[in-house]
């Protein structure tokens, strides 16, 4: 537990640093593009974020669940992890970009963008296919190394932070602050490669997408299992708020973005507990359990913290940084922190079945909730607006929640054995 603090204490240190200097280029674009220019551009963010949380592999789990196999971990095992990990990239960037095509050339039958932002649209979603960067991440994180990933991830806030600052300054459009988001993309990206590289040597001869498998007969079922539950996950939560643009506007999408990117600051904690939690998880073997009960325990009391701060000083956050047009969304962001409460305390209880091997559980748990909260969203939107929208994220997070619950319950029992194939055959 002490070192899942520590590496905890790295990740979250990180996530202070974005979150402090996110609130200075959310400032600065909100105030910059106003209300319908500033959800043209929050719509491009969130489809260059669908897009790659769709096509994205997540590789870091592979790495931390074939790399560490077992007593016997050896640079053999590290090393086909890994090139199974960068195959795996180079599919999505091709099969993202084909997606991202696809979604332009429709995207004046849904999306509220106009036709002179799609190209600039089109190329955001390749830079941010090209910047994946769950490989490296993988690698820091299977060797303990969060004070250098923390480090390297820290290069994409300050770079965004001082983009949105010259965008401000010089070319206070969409495309500039598009750029800057760009240009921090690529930035973070080569800062985790150039650290797990140092670490860990890259050997590009190890590019096999068959290696693990003969290996490890159910990597394909785990690897699509991960790769369905982190697009529900990641780009479930973009595409409704695309939605939102959809049947909504555009002025309603950049409320709720704004709404949402503070309300839910928690679903990033989310994430980051994630993180750090199943690596050890998968050390930990007939621990686990424990230490996943813990964590949401303590994930529970940081959640009502979080959402008692968004109800006392939301409404004064919200004017502060994005300007008084955006107070309307206020009601919208309380209910949108009491989601992402509602997700931090689910993080530790999904690593845990993913870490169990029953990633596919994690996934249908996932999936049927927000499925229906899509086909719901229009109703809610007619019903309520904003607040409607975030009710139908809110209703998605919680069955999540409670279905993650009631599958680990059901399981008879939870063993993590992670063992080189040989011995598990013998």
């Amino acid at each position: 537990m002490k070192r899942l603090f520590t590496n905890m204490g790295w990740l979250l240190g990180g996530r202070g640093i974005n979150a402090v200097l996110s609130l200075v280029y959310l400032a600065l674009a909100t105030r910059s593009l106003g209300l319908e220019n500033f959800g043209y551009f929050a719509a491009i963010v969130a489809l260059g974020q669908a897009v790659t949380g769709i096509a994205n592999f997540q590789t870091w789990q592979f790495i931390v669940r074939w790399g560490a196999n077992g007593d016997e971990a050896s640079e053999e095992n590290l090393r086909d992890a890994t090139g199974f990990a960068i195959a795996l990239d180079m599919i999505s960037v091709a099969m993202g970009t084909v997606i991202a095509a696809f979604v332009m050339w429709t995207a004046h039958y849904w999306l509220p963008l106009p036709s002179d932002l799609l190209w600039l649209t089109f190329g955001y979603c390749v830079v941010s296919l090209i910047s994946i960067r769950a490989t490296p991440t993988g690698l820091l994180r299977m060797n303990f190394k969060y004070a250098t990933a923390t480090a390297a991830e820290a290069v994409q806030p300050i770079i965004r932070a001082i983009g949105a600052v010259l965008a401000w300054l010089f070319m206070p459009t969409v495309a500039g602050f598009i750029l800057a988001y760009a240009v921090s993309e690529v930035a973070v990206a080569a800062a985790l490669w150039f650290a797990a590289a140092r670490d860990q040597r890259i050997d590009l001869t190890a590019l096999s997408l068959t290696r693990i498998p003969e290996k490890h007969p159910d990597a394909w079922r785990f690897v699509w299992s991960t790769n369905l539950s982190g697009s529900l996950t990641i780009a479930g939560k973009q595409v409704m708020i695309l939605l939102v643009g959809t049947f909504g506007g555009a002025a309603l999408l950049g409320g709720f973005r704004v709404a949402s990117q503070l309300g839910q600051a928690l679903i990033a904690l989310a994430q980051t507990v994630s993180k750090a939690i199943l690596p050890e998880l998968v050390h930990a073997k007939d621990d686990a359990i424990v230490m996943a009960r813990r964590m949401a325990n303590i994930a529970l009391v940081g959640g009502v913290i979080a959402v008692l701060v968004a109800l006392f000083f939301g409404r004064w956050g919200l004017a502060l940084i994005a300007g008084e047009e955006f107070g309307a969304f206020y009601w919208a962001m309380v209910i949108l922190a009491i989601a992402g409460a509602v997700e931090l305390v689910g993080a530790s209880l999904e690593s845990l079945l993913v870490s169990a091997g029953r990633a596919g559980t994690a996934f249908i748990v996932r999936a049927v909730p927000t499925v229906l909260a899509l086909l719901l969203l229009d109703v809610a939107i007619d019903w309520n607006g904003a607040k409607g929208a975030a009710f139908a994220m809110l209703g998605s997070s919680s069955l999540a929640v409670i279905g993650f619950y009631v599958a680990i319950l059901n399981l008879s029992q939870i063993r993590l054995v992670v063992e080189p194939e040989a011995k598990a055959k013998d």
